[in-house]
């Protein structure tokens, strides 16, 4: 997989839990260097709906989003044999170790810690410049 030409590398997905398997060996973890850093859990993805769709089909896709996030949580067996398909030979603990890490109560609401987290994150990518506008996060549902 690698041949070692090196130095530093971003590990995502199940690289995050197969880097050892490999070789590799932690230099920082970024979601424990942003807890550390603000006190706050790092956003690691979310659904982003247009406003010009109006309230009344914004607030329908959250909940049909919350209701499929919850239905997964809530049958999780038949969940993780789906993803089993998509897991790229991690195994099944594995499977369901990277499942939980994505899908969770954060996924569920984000709360009111993670709502602060995502517009930090995006406050701090447009003070470093790698965001062109200011972005004021509206929360549905």
């Amino acid at each position: 997989m690698h041949r070692g030409d090196f130095d530093v590398g971003l590990l995502i997905h199940e690289g995050q839990l197969t880097y050892p398997d490999t070789g590799l060996h932690l230099w920082a973890d970024l979601g424990a260097w942003w807890l550390s850093e603000t006190g706050l859990p790092l956003p690691l993805g979310g659904n982003a709906v247009r406003r010009d769709l109006g309230p009344d089909i914004t607030s329908q896709i959250a909940r049909d989003l919350r209701a499929s996030i919850m239905y997964g949580l809530e049958h999780r067996a038949p969940a993780l044999a789906h993803a089993r398909q998509f897991n790229r030979g991690i195994g099944d603990e594995r499977t369901d170790t990277f499942v939980g890490m994505y899908v969770n109560d954060w996924t569920v609401d984000y709360g009111t810690r993670g709502r602060q987290a995502v517009q930090l994150l995006l406050d701090r990518g447009f003070a470093a410049g790698l965001i062109p506008e200011k972005v004021n996060v509206e929360f549905v549902g």
